[in-house]
């Protein structure tokens, strides 16, 4: 029997346009809702080539009643994120193609064509359906925290160098880095002397020193930089979050890039699935228990990860239950998994309160 959402979205469109795009054209094929292709054209990533699919998708749907159509974008947010602006802006219904599996794949061959037509056959026969990402605010977070990733990686990376540079110098340039903290090494590091010969190896590991330091330095300029601009940003869209303990900016950025916009997350047990925090069974015979969820946004898992684990340390009443829970019986790794359902739970339900 076919699920009452496929029901609902075969009712509410007479085709759907399944959408493989690239980043020089874009594949589409018109799908009727019992899953027939009807059509098929290949058009150019352009403004021109995406105006030609629409005025094509139209003509086509025209044809099958009252040109009710929903568009179903592998790859929206990437290759297709310029089609899937047009297409906002025409106020045509986009829907996030889900991804086929690896078994699908192997046995029904693969060409942009296919995967044009896996894209349009899985939206219709998907239990839940869902938009792609918005652009706005949660765009700028999403760029602010993907640099932030780098800059953080990139700075780990040079003061692993710098570490290192240093554990091989000389006795006498060792001995001035001794007994300081990271910081202080970078701070003197900036005021080394390389003057004198550049060939020779003391001088030059004090220049490639001082070169370290100054990156460090500048990537903790940048990091200081992107955090204020994403508190700005999460102080704008949703102040209640920083209110709550254990949750800072860079956190509540990450929820908020998940969550994207009203009407994505129908629920908050539908987010805590985003966030691989639901409970799963994992119950034989006598025994009966949940495990941790390994699938899910696996960035938003380790944003509430991080959350749990401050709690824990520094909360009372996140302290007082793991006691009592503990008393119960469970496991540590059973309660960080209650914790965090909890805290998916907090999170949806602060965000959707402000929508």
């Amino acid at each position: 029997m076919p699920s009452v959402l496929e029901e609902r979205l075969a009712e509410r469109v007479d085709a759907v346009i399944g959408v493989d795009t690239h980043t020089d054209t874009h594949t589409a094929v018109v799908v009727s809702p019992v899953g027939s292709v009807l059509a098929e054209l290949t058009v150019a990533a352009t403004t021109e080539g995406v105006a030609a699919l629409l005025a094509w998708a139209r003509q086509h749907t025209a044809r099958l009643g009252s040109g009710r159509r929903a568009w179903a974008l592998d790859s929206a947010r990437s290759h297709g994120v310029g089609l899937l602006r047009a297409l906002r802006t025409a106020d045509e219904t986009v829907l996030e193609a889900p991804k086929p599996t690896a078994t699908a794949r192997r046995r029904g061959g693969k060409s942009d064509s296919l995967d044009a037509i896996h894209a349009a056959r899985a939206v219709l026969a998907a239990d839940q359906t869902a938009t792609p990402r918005a652009d706005g605010d949660r765009e700028a977070l999403r760029i602010l925290h993907i640099c932030r990733r780098h800059y953080t990686d990139t700075r780990t990376a040079t003061v692993n160098l710098f570490k290192s540079l240093i554990l091989t110098a000389d006795d006498d340039l060792r001995d001035q880095f001794r007994g300081r903290t990271t910081n202080q090494q970078v701070r003197h590091a900036i005021h080394l002397n390389s003057d004198g010969d550049g060939n020779s190896l003391e001088q030059m590991c004090r220049t490639h020193l001082a070169a370290l330091a100054a990156q460090i330095l500048e990537l903790d300029r940048m990091l200081a930089a992107n955090l204020a601009k994403i508190r700005t940003l999460v102080t704008a869209m949703r102040p209640a979050l920083l209110d709550q303990p254990g949750i800072g900016p860079v956190t509540a950025a990450v929820a908020l890039i998940a969550w994207s916009h009203p009407g994505r997350v129908r629920s908050e047990a539908a987010f805590a699935c985003l966030a691989g925090v639901n409970p799963v069974p994992a119950s034989s015979g006598r025994t009966v228990r949940h495990r941790l969820n390994r699938g899910g946004d696996r960035t938003l898992n380790a944003a509430i990860h991080t959350i749990a684990k401050s709690r824990q340390r520094c909360h009372q009443p996140t302290k007082d239950y793991i006691a009592r829970r503990t008393a119960e019986g469970r496991t540590p790794r059973e309660i960080t998994r209650s914790l965090k359902r909890y805290i998916a739970r907090q999170i949806w339900r602060i965000i959707e309160a402000s929508s």
